[in-house]
């Protein structure tokens, strides 16, 4: 059994685009009226940005902050403080304005609010690090962690491609290290893996298009995520020897820490196997330190201490301080052991795989990926370069041999088989892995006063018959009879005029009219057009439950892993209208069975409904010999997304 401590972290975060707009009225939540604005002499230009911003606000600034916080420089700023007569910070710029601000804030306990240009990270965390006399020191506390940050995209769209690499293997290192931390927990590893990937996705794409404004989005989000890792359970030997390089010798810090990552993680991977196995898994490589070390070379970042200007006589004396106090660290750190890591580091060695084949296996997917670098089209170029990555390294996980790979293949040539004018296997095959719900998921449900959507199904007939309002989908079948009379509006509530509604379903036994080849024509299926009120009504039958065609390869995998094939009964609904997001969708009948276990797992809370139960005349006047159902319900349509949207 695992045991942990997690204590969420109070941090105020605003992340968007034009974020920096909101400052005023971040300062006016904090009451405060005279800001410090911080940021390096490089940053000066966006230090006076954000003065006018704050216009009568802002109480000064001072652009002296320093790499590694070296503590006569935040003496320098404390003065200004106190000058100013401050009570609030605001620091705009890299990992250096935020040691500052932290370092002020810690002395005056003043509130900061930090403004990230690259992706340092630090301002998640409540460690500081301060440099004096040659040595760089630590410490963490609560009151060190700003309170409120905002993660303007827009700021970084600027940052050249060198600093922006170095600072997102920076961040990268934060999460990296979370996840074989002493105190790790379950929030913590999902933060740090999900940091992973999303660097290790945007990070290239940045390197090819500085502009990308979805990548910067992706490494911003991830240099958060990262950071409230670090600032969740502390600092390891790879944050040990990057301060010791950089406050003792001088080393830039984000290169600095680019050039040691992969030989810290090649260091610890024996003691830390799961750990490195779910970042190769994160980074879709077999080995992760060797991931690591050739994504850093593939963007032309630095890959040795020696060009960052250290000395090679310098290495027994960083040896030496990085060993003098112990860290947190998987594997026991000795001076021999840091010794080497730092040797390798100088030189620039590419780490050696953990496994014997894992080097071979990354060697292939490299040239795989290769092969698709100069694919055109963007969007097609990174789908099909993640895919490859995820499938090469579910095999090498997977340790896949050669049956089951031929088993596979011939399940999907059995699916493929199995797909016809009327029934779709992949699709089912999609909706029972619970893929065709992630997409739907994603695409459409990004608008929470819409209607929620559904999966389409398997049994989706393209052109079904136009029929009048009111009119019969079941002609005559057997089932318990059902009247619906549903709404189309927009968001506000305004009816939708001329909305078209596919409508199907399936029969009282729970056979769609596709599946049935004594039938001729369609049945329980039809297209209807909303009156000027934006209404629709027609009769039918109460769905049922049912189950998904288990004579294929589908039916014969949930028998394999013991599950059932039964979906919750459901009517399926496809709402158009010019203007407006298309809506697919399925009502389920609350009570009915496998609404908490829908093999598909398409059942929403939302898209439960009443279908009550009446007696007497029906709507439309006919005798009633027994009970019958109605639905009533409003579909509520957003506006069509505008292209680009996601």
């Amino acid at each position: 059994m695992r045991a942990f401590t997690y204590a969420g972290h109070p941090t105020r975060v605003v992340f968007g685009a034009g974020t920096i707009g909101r400052l005023p009225e971040e300062l006016s939540r904090l009451g405060a009226t005279r800001a410090l604005v911080l940021s390096t002499p490089g940053r000066a230009d966006l230090a006076q940005r954000v003065r006018e911003l704050l216009g009568p606000a802002a109480a000064g600034e001072f652009t002296g902050a320093a790499m590694h916080t070296p503590v006569e420089v935040t003496e320098h700023a404390l003065a200004v403080v106190r000058e100013s007569a401050a009570d609030c910070l605001v620091a705009v710029g890299g990992g250096s304005t935020t040691g500052l601000a932290k370092a002020l804030s810690v002395r005056t306990g003043l509130p900061q609010v930090v403004v990230p240009t690259t992706y340092a990270g630090s301002e998640a965390t409540a460690v500081l690090g301060e440099t004096e006399n040659g040595v760089k020191t630590t410490r963490s506390a609560p009151e060190i962690r700003p309170g409120t940050v905002l993660y303007d995209v827009d700021l970084t769209l600027g940052l050249p491609v060198p600093v922006s690499v170095t600072s997102g293997i920076n961040a990268m290192a934060h999460a990296v290290e979370a996840l074989y931390a002493p105190e790790t927990d379950p929030v913590t590893d999902q933060l740090a893996l999900r940091a992973i990937e999303l660097l290790a996705e945007a990070l290239p794409r940045i390197a090819d298009g500085p502009g990308d404004r979805a990548a910067r989005a992706n490494a911003l989000e991830a240099a958060w995520l990262a950071g409230t890792c670090l600032g969740s359970v502390g600092m390891g030997l790879h944050h040990k020897l990057c301060h010791t390089l950089g406050g003792s010798f001088g080393l830039p810090h984000a290169p600095t820490h680019t050039v040691v990552l992969p030989y810290a993680m090649a260091h610890n991977a024996p003691a830390a196997p799961d750990a490195m196995s779910r970042i190769a898994r994160a980074l879709g490589a077999p080995d992760a330190p060797t991931a690591v070390h050739d994504l850093i070379r593939r963007l032309g970042a630095p890959t040795n201490l020696a060009d960052l200007g250290l000395a090679a006589s310098k290495l027994p004396r960083a040896a030496e301080l990085a060993t003098a106090t112990p860290c947190p660290n998987p594997r026991e750190v000795t001076r021999e052991g840091i010794a080497q890591l730092l040797a390798d580091a100088f030189e620039g060695r590419r780490p050696a795989p953990a496994e014997p084949l894992a080097d071979s296996l990354h060697t292939l997917l490299g040239q795989v990926t290769a092969s698709l670098a100069g694919a055109p089209d963007a969007r097609v170029r990174q789908l099909l370069t993640d895919l490859t990555r995820r499938l090469h390294g579910f095999v090498a996980d997977n340790d896949l041999s050669d049956d089951e790979w031929r088993y596979a293949i011939d399940f999907l040539t059995r699916t493929g088989q199995q797909c016809s004018d009327t029934r779709q296997e992949f699709i089912l095959l999609s909706d029972t892995l619970g893929i065709s719900s992630a997409v739907d998921l994603l695409t459409n449900s990004r608008t929470a006063e819409s209607t929620p959507s559904a999966v389409l199904g398997p049994f989706y007939v393209e052109g079904p018959p136009p029929l009048p309002d009111g009119a019969d989908l079941a002609e005559g079948l057997t089932g318990t009879p059902m009247y619906a009379s549903v709404r189309v509006t927009d968001l506000d509530g305004k009816p939708l005029a001329g909305a078209v509604a596919d409508v199907w379903q399936s029969n009282e036994d729970g056979y769609y009219d596709v599946q049935l080849p004594d039938i001729d024509g369609p049945q329980l299926r039809a297209r209807f057009r909303a009156d000027d009120e934006g209404r629709i009504r027609f009769r039918s039958i109460l769905p049922s439950e049912y189950p998904i065609p288990e004579d294929g390869p589908v039916g014969r995998m949930l028998a394999a892993v013991g599950r059932h094939p039964y979906r919750a009964p459901h009517v399926h609904f496809m709402i158009s209208v010019p203007g407006r997001h298309t809506l697919v969708t399925q009502l389920f009948v609350a009570g009915g069975a496998h609404i908490d276990d829908d093999t598909v797992f398409g059942v929403k809370d939302a898209l439960v409904v009443d279908f009550p139960e009446h007696h007497g005349p029906t709507p439309d006047g006919r005798p009633a010999e027994g009970p019958w159902r109605s639905l009533d319900y409003t579909f509520r349509l957003a506006p069509a997304p505008t292209p680009g949207d996601r």
